[in-house]
C-alpha cells in the first residue's frame, strides 16, 4: 500500500473568528452594549443597529467588530446579576444547559408593536426589544416545554411587558436608567414547576414581569405526574 498517496493532510483547526456564536456569547455582546449606553458611548440609534446585529450574527467573527471600539469588550463580564437562589433554579439552568444550544425567538418593536400571547410554545430564550415602541409577552397559555425559559428584555423609550401564570417560578434582574424595571418575585409551590427568568435593561423606558391574576397552568399536576413517572 503506498501510504504517501492514502495519507490525508491534517485539517486547520478552525480560528477563533470562524467558530459558531452560541446564545451565551450573544448574550454576554448583548450586555456589553447595554452597559455602552448606559455609559453614553453609544446613542439609542447605534445601540439599536447593533443589538439587532448581535441576534443576527451566526460566527464569533460576525459578534466581535460590534464590541471592537468598546472598552468593555476586554474583559466580556455579564453585567447583570445572577437570580437569586431559588430550589429549583439550579435544577432547571443545568437542563437548560444539557439540552445545548437553540435558536432563540427575537421580538423587535420600533416605532410599531409586538405581541406574543395564546397557545404558543415558549423556547428557552426569548429577546424582546422595544425602541419607542411596545413588546406584550403573555404566558398564561403557554406550552412550557422546558423548567426554564430566559427573557432578556431591552427597553428604550418603550414599554415591555411580560405576564405568567400564578403556579410557576419568577425571577430577575436588571438595571434601568431614568426608566422602570419591575419584576413581582413568585416562588411556586412545586419544585417542578416552570422558572422564568426575566434580564432587563431600560432607558427612559419601561420592563415589567407580574402574575396574571386567576391564571394558572391549568395541565401543571399532570405534566409533572408523567415527568416523574418517566
Amino acid at each position: 500500500m503506498d501510504l504517501e498517496k492514502h495519507a490525508q493532510p491534517p485539517q486547520p483547526a478552525p480560528t477563533a473568528g470562524a467558530l459558531r456564536a452560541s446564545d451565551a456569547d450573544r448574550d454576554r455582546v448583548a450586555d456589553i452594549l447595554r452597559e455602552a449606553l448606559a455609559e453614553g458611548r453609544l446613542d439609542a440609534e447605534e445601540h439599536a443597529e447593533r443589538v439587532d446585529g448581535v441576534y443576527r450574527a451566526k460566527t464569533m467573527s460576525e459578534l466581535e467588530p460590534l464590541v471592537r471600539d468598546l472598552p468593555a469588550a476586554a474583559d466580556g463580564a455579564p453585567r447583570f446579576a445572577a437570580p437569586a437562589a431559588h430550589p429549583s433554579y439550579a435544577t432547571a439552568r443545568a437542563e437548560d444547559e444539557a439540552a445545548g444550544p437553540v435558536a432563540a425567538e427575537n421580538l423587535v418593536a420600533v416605532f410599531s408593536s409586538s405581541t406574543r400571547k395564546g397557545r404558543w410554545r415558549i423556547g428557552r430564550r426569548t429577546n424582546a426589544f422595544a425602541l419607542f415602541g411596545s413588546v406584550e409577552i403573555d404566558l398564561t397559555e403557554a406550552y412550557f416545554e422546558q423548567r426554564l425559559s430566559v427573557i432578556n428584555a431591552t427597553s428604550i423609550f418603550g414599554n415591555i411587558e411580560v405576564r405568567v401564570p400564578e403556579n410557576l417560578t419568577l425571577r430577575g434582574s436588571g438595571t434601568n436608567v431614568f426608566g422602570n424595571f419591575e419584576v413581582d418575585t413568585l416562588e411556586a409551590e412545586h419544585p417542578e414547576a416552570p422558572v422564568v427568568v426575566v434580564n432587563g435593561y431600560s432607558v427612559f423606558g419601561n420592563i415589567e414581569a407580574k402574575p396574571k391574576r386567576g391564571k394558572r397552568i391549568a395541565d401543571l399536576h399532570d405534566r409533572l405526574r408523567k415527568r416523574l413517572d418517566s
